[in-house]
């Protein structure tokens, strides 16, 4: 079934237009993103249980832009009565000024960007999904995530604690302007199953999460990954301490994602560039990697999480080669950002929600595939790691420092696996330095969609990332 627009959206539609055509009498640009998102959450434990309608992107509201004389500003609404769009419009106009005048009091310099485009376009996108957040079966599914959690609890004498939650959001959004008029709805879902396992005092866990362009039907995968998940988290009990140092590195999907996303996710987010808080600037154009590594980055070169048809400034969604067999080709950028670097914008223009600003964000960002299976990449290792297991990570754009906290290295000797676990694992480096060892890339590559990113400490959206095994050589302690 498509994910059907919303009816919200489709009935103040006309309302909002009237908005623009009125702003844009003494303004040289006007759009409103118009946003309306529906969203489920249930989380299950042992010990508490929850059911809720608010994800991270669940909002109803409507942001208008506006520009005069190079000048932008924003004024959002919500709860507003669209029948009263005289109304609206003075509250717009009444804010814009007080704006107006609070800039001018402190005398606040403001950064001219010349106006955005708004060629004609018209577009109605709706995606495929098997069920809707909204018309779930509330209790089927809890009943089903009750069950995995008791499962869990069975299926080992260490086990302590078995989560199982899900949540599934319906998207929907209208961006309008006086020649564009674009609409687009779908339906994305997480998974994610945690073990938690004790022994003596010595206390560690694992955990699955799954994603996807789906409805809540992606949840009935979710148990089979449980025996995997108590396993590793059993095993984890017996993890040794790593010994500092270099070390020949095979990283799992997982950790290559954890890597995409944190060496060139922020640091080639253009919007940095404006102000020169990124080094990824001066490297444009020069080798960041090895022959081997390819990097796509846009919400169409993968299908997940983030996987929309246009963004948050009316942008239609991009796939952008970032690095080409070791060169940085380009960055990504919002539509603001794109004005004042002379660039075009790459659909990566991204709000919190309609009431926070846009910034320059990451969407799926993907190391591409090898030629190696992962076998082969294991034999090729004299002494190192297959590390596995994303925990979290940061970056410096200033200068290009990366540090990855992975859950755990299986230890290789002479090709092959000895048994031996490592755990915890914090990868460090330099971020050309990291990338310019990758030696092997696997055939097959994934994409993980769980979680979120900050821009900073706060203005949090979904993102998603990933692509093959790769072996590189990497600092860990």
């Amino acid at each position: 079934m498509k994910a059907p627009f919303s009816e919200y959206l489709t009935s103040i539609a006309p309302h909002v237009k009237e908005v623009i055509d009125d702003l844009n009498k003494d303004h040289d640009y006007v759009s409103a993103l118009c946003t309306d998102s529906k969203g489920l959450v249930i989380r299950i434990g042992s010990r508490a249980r929850s059911i809720s309608n608010k994800t991270m992107t669940t909002e109803r509201g409507v942001v208008f832009r506006v520009c005069k004389d190079k000048k932008y500003s924003e004024y959002a609404v919500n709860n507003a009565d669209w029948n009263d769009t005289a109304s609206i419009i003075k509250r717009i106009r009444e804010n814009l000024s007080m704006q107006d005048a609070l800039l001018a009091k402190t005398g606040s310099e403001i950064f001219e960007t010349d106006v955005l485009d708004d060629e004609p376009l018209t577009f109605f996108g709706e995606k495929e999904t098997g069920s809707l957040p909204e018309k779930a079966n509330i209790k089927d599914l809890a009943d089903k995530l009750i069950a995995i959690s008791d499962k869990g609890m069975k299926m080992g004498e260490n086990v302590i604690e078995c989560m199982a939650n899900a949540q599934s959001t319906h998207i929907s959004k209208m961006f309008l302007t006086k020649n564009r008029d674009l609409r687009q709805s779908y339906v994305y879902s997480e998974g994610m199953m945690a073990v938690v396992v004790r022994k003596g005092d010595k206390v560690n866990e694992d955990y699955k999460s799954i994603s996807g362009i789906k409805g809540p039907e992606l949840f009935d995968e979710l148990e089979e990954y449980l025996p995997t998940v108590v396993k590793n988290a059993e095993e984890l009990l017996d993890a040794e301490p790593i010994e500092p140092g270099e070390y020949e590195v095979i990283t799992s999907p997982e950790v290559t994602g954890l890597i995409a996303h944190e060496a060139f996710g922020h640091g080639v987010e253009m919007d940095m560039f404006v102000k020169h808080r990124a080094l990824g600037e001066e490297y444009i154009g020069k080798r960041v990697a090895s022959d081997n590594v390819t990097m796509h980055e846009g919400a169409l070169c993968a299908e997940n999480v983030t996987s929309y048809f246009f963004d948050d400034e009316g942008v239609m969604a991009g796939d952008v080669v970032e690095i080409e067999n070791g060169i940085l080709k380009s960055g990504i950028c919002d539509a603001l950002a794109a004005k004042r670097l002379g660039f075009h914008p790459t659909g990566n223009g991204k709000r919190e929600n309609f009431a926070h600003k846009v910034y320059t964000r990451m969407t799926n960002t993907m190391f591409d595939s090898g030629e190696y299976t992962k076998e082969e990449m294991i034999e090729s290792v004299k002494y190192g790691f297959l590390l596995e297991g994303m925990e979290s990570g940061m970056e410096d754009p200033k200068h290009w420092g990366i540090q990855c906290i992975i859950q755990k290295g299986r230890e290789i000797k002479d090709g092959k696996l000895t048994g031996r676990v490592v755990s915890p694992v914090i990868m460090t480096g330099y971020v050309p330095d990291l990338l310019g060892s990758i030696t092997m890339c696997s055939k097959d590559r994934l994409v993980f969609g769980s979680g979120g990113c900050g821009k900073g400490h706060k203005e949090w959206v979904k993102v998603a990332d990933g692509g093959p095994y790769l072996k590189t050589k990497a600092r860990l302690g």
